[in-house]
């Protein structure tokens, strides 16, 4: 067995099979660091740049500077094109655990509104699974992670296995929290994954090395999926040094994909023969397509607490097209909020001294929202190889093509005035309000190009994240998904790796595989 990736989905997959006797190699393009000796992630004495990063490294990783700049991908040595009048920002960590190494822990269930949503408003593919199937792989995995929050009862936020948080808010945030209640609009505490990392590194790899099932090779760039031409399955994994850059190739009863949305569709795609021409398990035409996100507002409103002052945040739950159509658009949108900190001097209409004697004044009195919005997936928003652009090791980078549309635009729109009207409806003061998403990727919720689907004619996997062409491969990371939802995927991506992994297992021990 054969596991490209080491992060959420990569993570869960070795931890699941080893446990069940399963022989797993894992390839990580990137390192391991360890966090006491590799000091360069956590104390530079010296930063030639300020601390901003080396010009050229990471122009589309905000999120990046010189103290962990070694954790993300180098946009030099990993080029990318998108057309000029629509940047994509995709945003790639190269080390064992992936992602999760730096995400925001917030773990939500998807709902049936998400499973089943071409049954609620006709638009796009329904998945091929349901809630009720995946739940008793989220019941495992948020223990794993001890996810913290509050159970609502609420359709379009399912209930979890959880630890309750039933601490206070704080006065602002219940005066926003009345407000919200009379619009009707439902909210609850942040559900977040908690420990020290609460990482695929901590949570789920050591385990799984400890059975001796697990071997995990670091700086293993991959290249392709080779294929037996007799019996047109996976036959092994050729991949590249990251430093002496020589080429390797291992065979592989079965192999796992699960590098990222983005990356692992590259690799399909870049995975071609004579029985494959246009990437690995591509006989419905859709490997690349249907690139979606979530899209984000930030600080879609900026606000002033006024009195009294405190702080604390919270999570507003959709509620737009919940039990019927109600607006002039589809699906729905989230907001985190939070409150206690200083408005940025953007949103003070002084300078100079007058400037800072506001910003005094404002000190800890702010409360500002952000919106997280569902993308629709569309056939035209894409990714395909640039044969013409080469990464450091010779492997055909990838173009990305993807637009939000009038449904984001209106969703976008409709959330700023909501936003205000709640602020507003707490005694709060807007300093500033706006609907300008981020570009497209920033939310680092990439998802989509290999999705399942009941019909082998319309997706790429079925409901076992397991290819419809090629039996022995399978795909466990956001790549899969039909549709997002506006909650964050990881705790679904650790729940369908899990699911997918199980029946892997079972399959061979059939051997059917």
């Amino acid at each position: 067995m054969v596991i490209i990736g080491s992060g959420a989905g990569g993570g869960m997959a070795a931890h699941t099979l080893t446990r069940l006797g399963v022989k797993c190699l894992m390839l990580e393009a990137g390192p391991l660091f360890d966090f006491q000796k590799d000091r360069s992630l956590v104390n530079l004495p010296d930063l030639p740049y300020r601390g901003f990063g080396q010009p050229g490294r990471f122009p589309h990783v905000v999120q990046a500077s010189e103290l962990d700049a070694e954790a993300w991908a180098d946009e030099q040595q990993n080029p990318y094109t998108y057309p000029k009048d629509a940047p994509y920002y995709w945003v790639r960590i190269r080390m064992v655990g992936g992602k999760t190494m730096r995400w925001g822990r917030a773990s939500w269930r998807l709902s049936d509104l998400e499973f089943a949503c071409k049954d609620h408003d006709g638009e796009g593919e329904n998945w091929p699974i349901r809630l009720a199937d995946l739940a008793p792989y989220y019941d495992r995995a948020e223990p794993m992670f001890n996810v913290t929050g509050r159970n609502e009862g609420l359709r379009q936020l399912p209930d979890g296995k959880i630890l309750v948080d039933d601490s206070a808010d704080s006065a602002p945030v219940r005066r926003f929290i009345d407000s919200c209640k009379k619009l009707g609009v439902p909210t609850t505490k942040p559900r977040r994954a908690t420990g020290t990392l609460a990482s695929s590194t901590n949570v789920l790899l050591p385990g799984a090395i400890e059975t001796g099932n697990l071997q995990l090779v670091t700086n293993a760039v991959v290249r392709d999926i080779t294929v037996d031409p007799n019996t047109g399955r996976a036959s092994g994994v050729r991949f590249v040094d990251r430093h002496s850059k020589r080429d390797y190739h291992v065979k592989a009863r079965t192999v796992i994909v699960s590098a990222s949305a983005l990356e692992s569709c590259r690799i399909l795609l870049n995975s071609t023969s004579p029985r494959y021409p246009k990437g690995l398990g591509n006989s419905s035409g859709t490997l690349g397509r249907y690139l979606f996100d979530q899209f984000y507002v930030k600080n879609t409103v900026m606000c002033e607490m006024n009195s009294p002052r405190g702080r604390g945040g919270g999570y507003v739950v959709r509620f737009r097209n919940v039990d019927k159509r109600e607006k002039n658009f589809l699906r729905g949108y989230t907001y985190d909020f939070g409150c206690g900190g200083t408005p940025p001097a953007r949103y003070i209409p002084h300078y100079g001294e007058a400037l800072y004697k506001e910003l005094d004044r404002l000190r800890g009195a702010s409360f500002s929202m952000t919106t997280m919005g569902e993308v629709l997936p569309k056939y035209e928003n894409h990714v395909r190889i640039n044969k013409d652009v080469k990464d450091a090791w010779g492997i055909p980078a990838l173009h990305i093509e993807h637009k939000y549309g009038a449904n984001e635009h209106a969703m976008a729109k409709d959330a700023m005035e909501m936003a205000e009207a709640m602020c507003t409806g707490a005694g709060f003061t807007i300093l500033g309000r706006h609907a300008q998403m981020v570009p497209p990727g920033e939310s680092i919720h990439e998802l989509g190009t290999v999705r399942m689907g009941a019909d082998p004619k319309k997706s790429v996997l079925n409901g076992y994240n397991q290819s419809h062409d090629v039996k022995n491969l399978f795909v466990v990371d956001g790549s899969s998904f039909p549709s997002g939802g506006a909650q964050n995927p990881t705790l679904t991506i650790l729940a369908l790796s899990m699911r997918a992994s199980e029946y892997l297992a079972d399959q061979m021990k059939k051997g059917a595989l």
